[in-house]
């Protein structure tokens, strides 16, 4: 009777990791959860940016973006697209059929910055906060369905959080690491600042450096950042895009850098 029932368990335990291997495409790379890169055999990436506060290189990106042609991703909190002054920037890119997602309503720290699985968010505050964002989205004609691919708050997060967002339907996707494309809102005061040739520079180090190069990248960086940041990295966004294209890359939106994963 008693290896019966472990046997079961057994079993059980299996069939759970069996689903949960399943539900992972071998082909992208995963952080905690989250999806953090593409297929590493194609010449492709999706160019993602970030609002939360910030819009000042909204219309340049869009104009930028236009020009080349490409399609890109954006994640914005509940606050920026409830913020009136960004009405006409979100309609022309919803218009543009660019790809906008969630990233939190409030920008919420979800977890310990030293201490990863120190949630700092119940699964209540984090729902209901989720929830909070996807309303605003509403606005737009930006249906659940339509944004399944959610971005967290601060590009921090662990395998709660993951967890969390499948609940909801959802999938969490994060940067790919490896360059300092996320770093362009940093201001001079900061230990940490970066300045955007040395952004710039980091992407195409990585890009020469590595085997598969930016094959499948999820480039990160935002569309506005604090005015003490007199040095915008969005300015370099066409030789960017324009050298990327020279050495043969293709722009996805994420959604379809991603769509077999669902």
């Amino acid at each position: 009777m008693f290896s019966n029932v472990v046997l079961v368990a057994f079993l059980s335990f299996n069939s759970c990791c069996l689903n949960l291997c399943q539900s992972q495409n071998p082909k992208f790379e995963y952080e905690q959860g989250a999806i953090v890169r593409g297929d590493k055999n194609k010449k492709e990436l999706a160019l993602v940016f970030t609002g939360g506060d910030f819009a000042d290189g909204g219309e340049h990106i869009l104009s930028v973006l236009d020009q080349q042609h490409i399609k890109a991703s954006f994640f914005f909190t509940g606050d920026f697209y409830a913020n009136p002054a960004n009405k006409t920037l979100i309609e022309s890119l919803v218009r543009r059929k660019h790809y906008l997602g969630a990233h939190s309503d409030k920008h919420l720290l979800y977890c310990d910055w030293n201490k990863r699985d120190s949630l700092l968010v119940t699964k209540k505050e984090f729902v209901e906060d989720l929830k909070a964002n996807y309303s605003k989205m509403k606005a737009f004609g930006i249906s659940k369905d339509k944004a399944v691919y959610f971005l967290p708050p601060y590009e921090w997060y662990n395998e709660s959080i993951s967890s969390w967002t499948k609940d909801m339907g959802l999938q969490l996707v994060n940067l790919t690491h490896g360059t300092l494309s996320h770093a362009d809102y940093t201001v001079p005061e900061m230990k940490n600042y970066r300045s955007s040739q040395e952004i710039y520079n980091s992407i195409l180090n990585y890009e020469k450096s590595q085997e598969a190069g930016l094959n499948g990248f999820i480039l990160l960086s935002h569309i506005g950042t604090h005015p003490d940041r007199s040095d915008k990295f969005y300015d370099k966004l066409d030789t960017l895009i324009r050298d990327l294209k020279n050495k043969g890359y293709e722009f996805q939106k994420i959604n379809v850098l991603l769509k077999k994963h669902h």
